[in-house]
């Protein structure tokens, strides 16, 4: 009975994915590539967003127009906020959460709906990823109480994997030729904090783990960015890249969401990381309830201050359950449209001006090649640089999981360009 995966949302997503497979083909399990060749399907599934929702809906009812007439398995974030209605509407054929992933093989022939606990950490490594660089998730939970979002329902508390298992995994990775190791979470600033460690002790001691290229952090809180951390950009395999979730410039804003941060703490901490070279994403909500004129264009001032090079935006979605889907004021579809652009223009602006800088600095990139392309009759490859910007090289040998360090190089609004 050969299985296949559907998955949706987060980078957790991908490794939760990833021990999902692995436990299945060490009981013998083939995994399906293509879903008309499977007897079974699992969607790993996201709730953070009516989007996520949406998307999840319109894939099973594509799965239900399949001739083969798969069983469907929905697991994942969607089966705390969705799973009854599935289940109920006949949708899916099971509804599983977190705590079954590890040991999915032992429930593929049941039916009907059980999400188990929280009272759960993953054990077991994986030893692949299809792609050039391999996901690690360290964490799982979260116990901030934000008033926009799900997650901390449908993920339970913080709960940190212990430092050795991580080690293990990564070096198991790096023996089988992954180089680039992603550690994810879903909130995992809170790594460690259970028994006193922390996020920068775990990623002293992995960059030191021989032919380890690039460690690659995800989301942080301002709050969990520490001076080891920052000095740790500085080693040469910490991607001179983070990601910290502001989700407003302005503290009216910040409360109404019940955000921890505040402009005057964080943006000296952007402005100090800038100053030292890094690239600098964020996380931010527009159509927050309360987001009225007056507090857009005082918190588009504020955000303008920022040095930010990268930002994954959200529109506010209300989530049932949570403090913010009670408040008035949603904004319209248009005036969401204008904002968005306002802050896209902006970002896109500083991600120029950074990467111009490193230019005229002469600051080698070094590129991890993770796809090939036919360009017009050329081999280009298609990759990430230390600063986590999309970068193109043309070369006849070029190959997937490539390092390439480049030197000359020019810049184009999607990114750079350069031939080996």
């Amino acid at each position: 009975m050969p299985v296949f995966f559907k998955t949706f949302g987060c980078r957790t997503n991908i490794y939760d994915t990833q021990l999902m497979k692995e436990g299945l083909e060490k009981e013998g399990k083939k995994i399906a590539q293509k879903e008309r060749e499977a007897k079974i399907v699992v969607v790993n599934s996201c709730t953070v967003t009516n989007s996520a929702d949406r998307e999840l809906k319109k894939y099973l009812r594509h799965l239900k127009k399949l001739p083969t007439h798969p069983k469907v398995i929905l697991i994942g974030c969607g089966s705390y906020t969705r799973g009854k209605e599935l289940i109920e509407t006949g949708m899916v054929d099971l509804v599983l959460g977190h705590k079954f992933k590890e040991s999915l093989f032992y429930h593929l022939h049941r039916q009907g709906i059980d999400l188990g606990d929280f009272n759960f950490i993953n054990r077991r490594l994986v030893s692949h990823f299809t792609t050039s660089k391999g996901f690690i998730k360290i964490q799982e939970g979260c116990n901030f109480k934000c008033g926009y979002c799900i997650i901390p329902t449908v993920r339970g508390p913080s709960r940190s994997v212990p430092e050795e298992q991580v080690t293990e995994q990564v070096k198991l990775l790096v023996s089988n030729g992954i180089r680039e190791i992603v550690l994810t979470g879903i909130n995992m600033g809170s790594y460690g904090k259970e028994w006193g460690g922390s996020l920068s002790l775990l990623v002293e001691k992995l960059i030191k783990i021989p032919r380890l290229k690039r460690l690659r952090l995800g989301s942080l809180e301002p709050t969990q960015v520490d001076r080891r951390l920052e000095e740790l950009l500085e080693s040469g395999i910490l991607e001179r890249h983070l990601h910290i979730a502001l989700q407003h410039t302005h503290n009216q804003m910040l409360r109404l969401m019940k955000r921890r941060n505040r402009v005057e703490t964080t943006l000296p901490l952007f402005e100090r990381l800038a100053g030292k070279g890094i690239a600098l994403g964020t996380d931010f909500i527009i159509g927050h309830p309360g987001e009225s004129e007056r507090i857009w264009r005082e918190g588009l001032k504020n955000f303008r201050r920022y040095p930010l090079t990268h930002i994954h935006l959200f529109r506010y979605s209300p989530r049932e359950g949570t403090p913010s889907a009670q408040l008035d004021g949603l904004i319209n579809g248009h005036t969401l449209q204008q904002r968005r652009k306002e802050l896209m223009e902006i970002v896109h602006q500083n991600n120029w001006r950074f990467r111009l800088q490193r230019q005229l600095e002469r600051v080698p990139l070094l590129v991890h090649i993770e796809q090939i392309k036919e360009v017009k009759g050329k081999r280009v490859g298609i990759g990430y640089d230390q600063f986590f910007n999309k970068t193109f090289i043309e070369g006849k040998g070029i190959k997937k999981g490539d390092w390439v360090e480049l030197l000359n190089y020019r810049l184009e609004k999607d990114g750079n360009y350069g031939k080996v």
